[in-house]
């Protein structure tokens, strides 16, 4: 009955969309400048066609006999399927003038719904809030104890995902996509505010190894995680990276010497937005007008929609097609993550120039750190690998060096 009421809340709320202002100032969406007084039809176009998630009910209980419904705690993982959504739409679609754009009631390719049934509510579906769900539940209690996981919450009514910010789900995106041998993606969620240029492509070149090739092993149970497969196996050539930077601008509240930065990333044309929000109320954030950000709010609850037999979806829910919800920079809460998908080598030294020229060489305090080196002081840097499994559900971690390793990556912690 909490859930209902609080569904019916959130429905309510997102019935209220604002329409943009009249301004001569540019709008910028994921790398593409528009100009409300000449092209605001492509502009709500352009929005229109970015995948949508938001809260579902109905689906099948994750676990067997866990909640059918994501209302209430499932907001940052929606928005971290919204950036990968949107690197994959790229990946297989293009984001040029003349690529690929979403319009209603007309015919889509195979690889668009292929991409959209990676994301649906199901236990099979690679990126589905099953799996990414399972995923961070294991984490949580393999990293903490449960006398420090009951002082977070867990068990006293508060679901895991109200206590981690994007940088966890950053993490769960970088475990699932080792399963993912459809889209082939490197995953790289930096540490410590830098991005290391040789590790990026160390990973991106790196040849696919086999699970026992691995330097430790891992037992998790993985449901399908591998079914979306091209029977052309990996790809020998640069691996497409979605790089995921987790940042925090400031203590409580945003530091307004980020702003210039952190607005110049939604121009680059690698862009994927980012994630954020209010405490407890994830966002995914898409661009900017002026001092506002532009996001996609998964707050909505709606039902629960499979694939037909043919394998096509009916998508017309998984399109926002109202003006965006905006909010004033500042209210930003200082926990953040920067996305950007580059499918080619060129399209990351792209990346590495914009950012040398448009935020390191023009603040005195800087956002992130572009290194080109491996510091010298980190653990050797090992591309990740798809782990050994096991299909009896066990889900142990053997090897503590591996647990070791593991916790590292999580040590950026969002409330």
């Amino acid at each position: 009955s909490v859930l209902s009421r609080y569904e019916n809340q959130i429905t309510i709320l997102s019935d209220y969309l604002e329409e943009f202002p009249e301004t001569d100032e540019p709008v910028w969406i994921l790398g593409r400048q528009h100009h409300l007084n000449t092209d605001k039809s492509k502009l709500l176009l352009d929005i229109s066609a970015r995948l949508w998630f938001t809260y579902r009910r109905k689906f099948s209980p994750i676990g067997g006999t866990g909640p059918s419904s994501d209302a209430g705690w499932g907001c940052m993982l929606r928005c971290g399927q919204m950036m990968l959504a949107q690197a994959l739409i790229c990946r297989h679609l293009g984001r040029g003038e003349y690529d690929w754009q979403w319009e209603k009631h007309k015919k889509q390719p195979e690889e668009y719904h292929r991409i959209l049934r990676c994301f649906l509510d199901r236990k099979d579906c690679c990126y589905s809030i099953h799996q990414m769900d399972s995923v961070w539940s294991f984490f949580f209690f393999f990293f903490f104890s449960p006398h420090v996981a009951a002082q977070m919450g867990v068990g006293e009514g508060k679901s895991i995902g109200e206590w981690f910010g994007p940088n966890t789900v950053a993490q769960v995106l970088k475990k699932l996509a080792l399963f993912d041998e459809w889209n082939s993606l490197a995953v790289y969620v930096s540490m410590d505010n830098t991005v290391v240029i040789e590790d990026i492509k160390k990973m991106c070149w790196s040849p696919p190894q086999s699970s026992s090739a691995a330097h430790s092993s891992a037992h998790v149970h993985r449901s399908a995680l591998s079914r979306n497969k091209n029977a052309a196996g990996f790809c020998t050539g640069w691996k497409p990276l979605l790089l995921i930077i987790p940042l925090r601008l400031g203590i409580n509240h945003i530091n307004p010497v980020y702003i210039d930065a952190f607005k110049e990333c939604f121009k680059m044309p690698q862009s994927l937005g980012a994630l954020g929000g209010k405490p407890n109320n994830a966002y995914y954030f898409i661009g900017f007008l002026g001092n506002e950000l532009i996001y996609l709010d998964p707050h909505t609850t709606q039902s629960f929609v499979d694939w037909e037999e043919n394998g096509t979806v009916d998508d017309q829910s998984f399109h926002c097609q109202q003006a965006p919800h905006r909010m004033k920079i500042m209210n930003l809460d200082p926990s953040v993550a920067l996305g950007f998908f580059c499918k080619e080598e060129c399209d990351f030294d792209n990346w590495c120039s914009l950012v040398q020229k448009e935020i390191l060489k023009q603040q005195s305090l800087r956002m992130f750190e572009l290194v080109q080196k491996h510091p010298p002081h980190w653990p050797p840097f090992i591309p990740p690998t798809k782990p050994e499994v096991t299909t009896t559900g066990a889900e142990l971690i053997e090897s503590t060096d591996k647990l070791f390793e593991l916790e590292e990556e999580f040590e950026i912690l969002s409330v």
